[in-house]
């Protein structure tokens, strides 16, 4: 500095002749660092100003290619700051001042174009995938600062790093570097604008990669129910990925990046991912005012089991005050699918109650009733747990109490585990009502009780095979598996109560030979009038059917077989006629064995022979078939 510039700085003669009049400033030893400060700032500022440098500024990125400069750029704007607070404190009217702030100026608008670039060239690895998988919720701050990025990733995080995550967690804590630079030097406005438009156009985009639309209610209302089926698969599949990848990804990514400020990270992660939560959430609740029809009860069970399963993440990934809106919502949809559900309940009771078919089911077989019944039943309980909290508060109104000896078993200490088994308990006492009216269709009282153990045993076999089982429990099971049995001793004594009373009850008491052969002629007339009505019945179940041809065979076989051996050859001998003598004991077994199978063997012509063949090449396919 020239010799007259120090003396006007140090000893102007006017400091001291007035004392009253306003003190000009010296020029301190703080002034001259705080100078240097700026004189620093000034060279790498400029040297990194694209408007005032050469093309080369205009596509490196300082934070890419040179990070050790970066990390100066950085530090020179914080001894900027300081420097235009000393002078705002020492020297407001300070030129220097004006000078800071111009750096200021020009050093924020590079950090705007540098945190632009890093967002945008990084997208791939800030993706929230990405994010939420070397992250998590409570470690959300904890990526290093910019400071110590410089250091090797992998000796700080580990072996188990891969690149991926290295230039992810690398490039988040950039972003959080030039953040805190650029809120602490006032510019957070312009860093947050960036921020959003950038991070919402991915968040907005991913949304729509995973299938999720802007339906409103009208248009869903419109869709034909198998277009709509797929709409809400696709919502499933979207769902999960959405809450547990994207929208945490994209939390995680927030709290780190905009860690100095509450408000702003608040602010940018509600304004990015609201809308899209919105729609994604809003959805299941329209589908819930569609018309609620029982096919669509399973899938309105699984919207609702997927927003319950992911309550608490969406409970804590959007607990913050401007995205309560988001909660609200997913909790606003299960609320109304649990209404859905509760309707339908009580519209699928009711039109069990209702169906007033009266068409026969051949051969006393299980009615189509039964089977859908207990199909849709059974796939409801294996949605026990998401039902017991939708029906927990709701209570069973019914005509008449429901029998204790119909559901035997210890209520769960759960109390909701104890609605909904009631609840099932119910509707499967609906059906076994509405069955005992139908049995009374048929005229054969014997072929009414092979019907109610034919549905009966459908019945306890789909409680024993699915989740019925633990919901109802092993001693109903037990006391319906009686009643199978009392309906097939009922149709067995009913069946063959003619086949019985043709045979002497005391056959010590003995006979005459004409006595005998009549007696055999009665029994013959009897047998083939009984084989031939049951020849077209059906017992589908193979224990059931076994069951029922073992019990009669034993009884008729052995009472049959100790007339035959005691009066056979006489009558043969005497009366000169096989024809008296049409069945030995075992033919019996043979002809019993035939049966059930709804084959229609002979038209009720008996013959063992003839009639095991027609069933073993005719009847393979119905016990083979299965259905649910």
């Amino acid at each position: 500095m020239p010799r007259k510039g120090m003396r006007t700085v140090f000893f102007n003669p006017s400091t001291s002749s007035s004392p009253m009049r306003s003190q000009p400033h010296r020029h301190t030893f703080s002034d001259t660092l705080v100078d240097e400060n700026i004189d620093n700032a000034n060279i790498l500022i400029y040297k990194w100003d694209s408007d005032s440098n050469t093309n080369y500024c205009s596509i490196a990125s300082l934070f890419t290619d040179n990070r050790q400069e970066a990390k100066q750029y950085l530090n020179s704007i914080k001894q900027l700051q300081s420097a235009m607070q000393y002078y705002v404190t020492e020297n407001s009217a300070s030129e220097k001042l004006v000078r800071a702030q111009n750096l200021m100026q020009i050093a924020m608008k590079r950090l705007e174009k540098e945190f632009y670039q890093i967002l945008k060239s990084n997208r791939d690895y800030l993706d929230p995938e990405s994010v939420s998988t070397h992250s998590s919720r409570a470690s959300r701050s904890s990526v290093s600062d910019f400071e110590d990025e410089s250091e090797d990733e992998s000796s700080r995080h580990g072996d188990s790093v891969s690149e991926v995550e290295r230039i992810s967690l690398a490039a988040m804590a950039d972003l959080k570097a030039i953040a805190d630079c650029m809120i602490g030097s006032g510019y957070g406005k312009e860093c947050v604008k960036i921020y959003k438009i950038v991070r919402k156009s991915i968040v907005d985009e991913a949304l729509y990669h995973l299938g999720v639309e802007r339906l409103n209610f009208s248009q869903i209302q419109k869709m034909d129910w198998e277009v709509l089926e797929l709409k809400i698969k696709s919502w499933l599949n979207a769902v999960k990925v959405a809450v547990k990848t994207l929208f945490n990804g994209e939390r995680i990514l927030c709290d780190n990046v905009f860690s100095a400020s509450v408000a702003i990270k608040e602010s940018c992660f509600a304004d990015i991912t609201r809308e899209g939560a919105l729609t994604l959430f809003g959805f299941p609740e329209s589908v819930a005012k569609c018309k609620k029809t029982p096919e669509k009860m399973f899938r309105t069970l699984d919207l609702y089991e997927a927003i319950a399963d992911l309550w608490p993440e969406i409970e804590s990934i959007f607990n913050f005050d401007s995205t309560s809106t988001v909660r609200s919502q997913a909790v606003s949809s299960l609320i109304r699918l649990g209404e859905a559900v509760r309707t339908m309940l009580t519209d699928f009771e009711s039109a069990i109650s209702k169906e007033n078919s009266k068409k026969l089911v051949p051969g006393g077989g299980v009615h189509p009733l039964t089977r859908y019944v207990m199909n849709y039943i059974a796939f409801l309980a294996d949605y026990g747990g998401i039902l017991s909290d939708i029906v927990a508060d709701w209570p069973l109104t019914m005509s008449s109490p429901l029998p204790e000896s119909y559901f035997g078993s210890p209520e769960p200490e759960d109390g909701t585990s104890s609605a909904i088994s009631v609840r099932f308990a119910w509707l499967i006492l609906v059906l076994l009502c509405k069955l005992d009216g139908k049995a009374e269709l048929y005229k054969d009282v014997s072929l009414s009780y092979l019907f109610l153990a034919n549905n009966l045993q459908y019945v306890v076999n789909k409680v024993q095979k699915s989740s019925l089982k633990f919901l109802i429990g092993d001693d109903w099971i037990t006391k319906h598996e009686a009643k199978v049995k009392q309906y097939a001793l009922n149709y067995e004594r009913m069946v063959w109560s003619k086949v019985f009373s043709s045979l002497p009850e005391n056959l010590a008491s003995g006979m005459t030979i004409h006595e005998a052969a009549e007696c055999f002629k009665r029994f013959n007339s009897a047998f083939e009038e009984a084989y031939k009505k049951q020849s077209s019945w059906v017992v589908p179940d193979a224990k059931l059917r076994d069951e029922i041809k073992v019990s009669a065979a034993k009884k008729l076989v052995l009472v049959y077989r100790e007339f035959h051996d005691k009066y056979r050859e006489v009558v043969r001998r005497e009366i000169g006629s096989i024809s008296h003598v049409k069945f030995t004991p075992d033919d019996l077994g043979n002809y019993l064995s035939d049966l059930f199978f709804g084959n229609n063997g002979g038209s009720g012509s008996i013959s063992s022979a003839s009639s095991t063949s027609s069933f073993s090449s005719s009847s393979g396919q119905s016990r083979g078939g299965k259905s649910r």
